[in-house]
């Protein structure tokens, strides 16, 4: 592949005949030689610094294992450990299974956001010993030679060496919109990006001294950034830690005063008490859940390169779309070449189309579908000169020569050359959007809104004889054909936006082409509102009124990429939680300031580096996964923080009625671990994995509160009841009372894992059914029994537990009722 920056420069121009470009800057026409790279690396000159997609294994064991909550199960693990039995410390082992699960799936995660990030990767191109090639962003040495093309990011920072029309966006550093234009000498900085032209430059900074490394980490790593499901948790847990303490301590006091002839069954029960407040499986939960969520979209070829991205994305209420590369493909077509002028010669203007397309050293769509169809009407030997602007490029003996070219700009809105035509005349040709190249009322603009509002792109070819370096090249342009161009339509695009639809999500279009043009692509996608398009140039700048314009207004055409980023954070100061889509380097600034920027893969680098999700395989259709994903995590974190928060109300509350009625704790460590495991522990896997589709809404901790606190309560106080009155008939034989207990609060937590796991499916029901099973079979096979100590006497005082837990149920159903009623008023 042959750069186009490096077209000036012959393969045999020796590379040790520096020139200078600038102040204080050697140029190398041919760049660096296998030895001076040689002698950069071993001098550590290089661009190395790591740039990790993920954190490290060590990081994930870390950031699982020592946690404040795993600290205080292992020094009860260890408590345990020495006052025996060994049974009594099985908590100790679903901790240690909650954590490897936690380490496995979020190193799945880390490997597949590494090969997904190497996917999407820059490869910038070097010249080195004369000949152009692609290398990896930490080979880049000092002095190197960077070759620059339209949608390339600079990757360090450098001056510039060679420039051909180079503009670079540097608004990610300097937050001016406006692309600067680049000469020979200037300074480039990494972390800009190329909107225009082509060049090179000589990398003068490179590993941590340069701000790459600092952005491309920022922009794909795998970070555990705030949400609102994190924080809403780290709340709820904040309160449990101070709450936790003041219990223990009663706790212990209580049950040494209670048991003060058998201290090791006093530090049992003490232990019983404290273990079942912790939550300890909610955090790690909750980051299996996100993992298992980056694994899945993964596999789809969508790289989320900030975990709360999936969140984000369910929360969002209104999506922004690019429409090329987005709701159309990146590839054209010619449908027509429209002659404006009756003397024009139809194999003349295909000639002077096919010159224009070869001369673009760096084709976007449109002038790759002009290649495809006029590329042989131009002599061959047209096409494959220089066309750097230094000069005549072409000597075929009469054919089209180019002697300048002027790229394409999305500021001009249009790209040229000054060419010499066969007859030996000299002309400057322009081919660009025909309501900048022709003033306001001309007659063919009459035709260029028709073919618009049939989604058609036009183009305008014109000739004009003011020189390309003009102020005003169009003045004089003499129009003479309409290029009529059809993009292809994503063939999932309908589907997706009817998907959004479905979900209540607004779609709105907002794009740089003509608005009619968008208008009618959004029309034949039959998204709603796409018959009013507007015209961005009209939008109003006063902050309120502009508000109100994108909220009513679907469809927005000529949108410059500041106003793009001014429509993003209008519908966000109207409370929207607003999602970005786009491919194009004048998209980074909405896809940075919206909550969630989306890139297309083959998009620009610049895209992907600010956008928090990329989709490798440009799969527009991709996006309802996402919010699936989004939400399923959210829904089924939801519900599982439901159950480990009731178990931790009704354990706080347990121990302090335990401690004002100093009475033996209902249970030993063996029992809260049976009864975690199949209320909760088991269920809340499963539960945590299962498709969700609800609509994400705020208020999470408001939430889960309404139902765990009245929740707890009634399963606290139902099992105290029937511990007390189990104990008024057998006082000494503390088994038989904690087996009662332990029946009791197992009957209203699996009532409870009933509600929560509404609506039932039949794997929700045969869970249920399953972890029901399981407690029967503890209580039925002897060895279970024994070795949990659980052991039935009686008919009277287990069926008086089973009466106060359907009571507790039936009180349980009717707050849940009530919850149910004030969460659909909202």
């Amino acid at each position: 592949m042959t750069h186009p920056a490096d077209r000036s420069t012959p393969a045999d121009d020796p590379a040790d005949a520096p020139a200078a470009a600038g102040p204080g800057t050697l140029v190398r026409p041919g760049g660096l030689s296998a030895a001076e790279v040689a002698q950069r690396v071993a001098q550590g000159q290089v661009n190395d610094v790591p740039v990790r997609s993920s954190r490290s294994v060590p990081e994930i064991v870390r950031a699982n294992v020592f946690t404040r909550f795993n600290a205080i199960i292992g020094v009860l693990f260890a408590v345990i450990l020495v006052v025996g039995p060994i049974q009594d410390g099985l908590f100790g082992l679903v901790i240690v299974a909650n954590t490897a699960i936690g380490v496995i799936q979020e190193v799945r995660a880390k490997r597949t956001l590494d090969s997904l990030a190497l996917i999407g990767e820059a490869r910038p191109e070097v010249r080195r010993d004369g000949q152009v090639a692609q290398i990896a962003v930490g080979e880049i040495v000092l002095d190197d030679t960077v070759l620059l093309g339209i949608g390339d990011k600079v990757i360090v920072d450098g001056e510039v060496t060679e420039a051909d029309g180079l503009e670079i966006d540097e608004s990610l550093l300097t937050g001016e919109p406006d692309p600067v234009h680049k000469r020979p000498g200037d300074a480039v900085m990494s972390g800009s990006f190329v909107v225009a032209g082509s060049g090179a430059f000589t990398a003068t900074k490179v590993g941590r001294e340069a701000y790459a490394a600092q952005l491309a980490e920022e922009a794909s790593r795998f970070t555990l950034v705030k949400s609102e499901l994190r924080t809403g948790i780290d709340t709820i847990l904040r309160f449990i830690t101070y709450l936790l303490v003041p219990t223990a301590i009663g706790l212990v006091i209580s049950q040494w005063s209670v048991e003060h002839n058998d201290w090791r069954e006093a530090v049992r029960r003490t232990v019983a008490g404290i273990v079942p407040m912790v939550p300890e499986g909610l955090v790690l939960l909750t980051s299996v859940a996100f993992a298992i969520g980056v694994v899945r979209l993964g596999r789809k070829q969508c790289l989320v390169q900030e975990l709360p991205a999936i969140e984000g994305l369910a929360r969002v209420d209104t999506v922004c779309l690019d429409k090329t590369g987005t709701l159309t493909e990146g590839g054209m077509d010619v449908q027509e070449l429209r002659a404006l002028d009756g003397d024009a010669q139809p194999g003349r203007l295909q000639q002077v189309l096919g010159t224009l397309a070869g001369a673009d050293a760096r084709p976007n769509p449109s002038m790759r579908a002009i290649l495809d169809a006029y590329g042989t009407a131009a002599p061959e030997d047209d096409r494959t000169g220089d066309r750097t602007g230094d000069g005549d490029s072409t000597a075929d003996g009469g054919g089209w020569r180019v002697l300048e070219a002027v790229p394409f700009s999305s500021a001009r809105k249009w790209s040229g050359a000054q060419l010499r035509e066969p007859d030996g005349a000299e002309a400057g040709w322009l081919l660009g959007a025909p309501d900048v190249l022709l003033p306001t009322g001309h007659p063919a603009l009459t035709a260029v809104d028709e073919l618009g509002a049939q989604g058609l792109r036009v183009l305008l070819l014109g000739r004009t004889t003011v020189p390309l370096d003009a102020p005003d090249p169009a003045k004089g342009l003499a129009p003479l054909a309409l290029l009529v161009l059809r993009q292809r339509l994503r063939p999932d695009a309908a589907a997706t936006l009817r998907y959004f639809e479905e979900q209540r999500v607004q779609a709105k279009v907002i794009s740089g082409d003509s608005a009619v043009s968008v208008g009618a692509v959004a029309a034949s996608l039959e998204l709603p509102g796409a018959d009013h398009p507007l015209d961005a140039r009209t939008l109003p700048t006063e902050p309120e009124a502009l508000a109100d314009t994108a909220e009513r207004t679907t469809v927005f055409g000529r949108v410059t990429p500041q106003q793009k980023r001014e429509l993003v954070g209008a519908l966000q100061s109207r409370g929207h939680h607003v999602a970005m889509t786009g491919d194009g380097v004048n998209d980074v600034l909405a896809l940075k300031d919206a909550d969630i920027g989306v890139a297309m893969g083959s998009g620009s680098e610049a895209t992907r580096a600010v956008a928090q999700i990329v989709l490798l395989n440009d799969s527009f259709a991709t996006l309802p996964s996402v919010v699936a994903e989004g939400r399923r995590v959210i829904g089924n974190i939801e519900r599982v923080a439901s159950l480990f928060l009731v178990k931790t109300v009704y354990s706080v509350l347990l121990a302090l009625l335990v401690v004002f009625t100093q009475v033996p704790y209902p249970f030993l460590p063996r029992h809260s671990t049976v009864l975690s495991a199949l209320t909760i522990g088991i269920p809340a896997f499963f539960l945590a994995l299962a498709p969700n589709n609800e609509r994400a809404r705020p208020g999470f901790v408001r939430r889960v509160l309404r139902l765990a606190i009245p929740g707890g309560v009634i399963a606290g106080t139902a099992t105290f009841v029937a511990y007390v009155l189990a104990r008024g008939d057998h006082a000494t034989d503390l088994k038989a009372d904690t087996s009662v207990a332990t029946l009791t609060l197992f009957i209203v937590a699996i009532w409870v894992l009933a509600i929560v796991a509404r609506p039932y499916t039949w794997w929700r029901l045969l869970l249920i059914a399953t972890m029901c099973g399981a407690f029967a079979l503890v209580l039925v096979v002897p060895w279970l029994s024994d070795f949990f100590q659980l052991k039935l006497v009686g008919i009277r005082d287990p069926w008086t537990g089973v009466a106060v837990a359907v009571v507790a149920g039936l009180l349980l159903e009717v707050v849940w009722r009530f919850v149910r009623r004030s969460l659909d008023e909202e």
